[in-house]
């Protein structure tokens, strides 16, 4: 059962890849997007890692990628530079992404995995997580917090200057 599932979260991971690449339509390829990184929050979780698994959902389908779609929506980018997604050299790029793919496939196979007589469940990892950024590191995360709060205010700023001149 856990093949049948870790299969479908991976094909819901690639296929949809393909769709964001050659969309002609903008607004197609960040729907596609969501379902792909959808399919790799299923495999971080399936593989043990449900912190990272839930960030992805949180952070990359309920932050940026809602950012992108309400992005598009208000400037109406599917509009504004027509034929802007046509690749212009589509034959090197697929070449290159050939090459690319027969690398990856070939360190595949070429390395040897470990394997173990009775799988492993991984345990939560998120207790862990918890107690280390709200103990050991909870300063830096703190000033993290405040670098990325700091950059958004003068993102802002930026913008706001921008508007007035124009």
């Amino acid at each position: 059962m856990k093949t049948i599932v870790f299969n479908l979260f991976a094909l819901l991971a690639i296929l949809p890849c393909f769709w964001v690449a050659l969309s002609p339509n903008i607004f197609h390829a960040a729907f596609s997007l969501l379902v792909t990184l959808f399919g790799v929050a299923g495999l971080y979780i399936l593989l043990g890692a449900d912190f990272i698994g839930l960030v992805q959902v949180v952070v990359y389908i309920g932050g940026i990628l809602v950012l992108i779609i309400f992005g598009l929506m208000m400037t109406q980018g599917a509009r504004l530079i027509p034929g802007s997604r046509q690749v212009v050299n589509r034959i090197s790029a697929a070449i290159l992404a050939l090459l690319i793919l027969a690398a990856l496939v070939h360190l595949a196979y070429r390395v040897k995995w470990p394997l173990t007589a009775t799988p492993v469940e991984a345990a939560p990892t998120t207790e862990g997580i918890g107690d280390l950024l709200l103990g050991r590191y909870l300063v830096p995360f703190e000033v993290i917090s405040f670098l990325l709060l700091a950059a958004l205010v003068g993102a802002v700023l930026i913008a706001r200057h921008h508007v007035k001149e124009g």
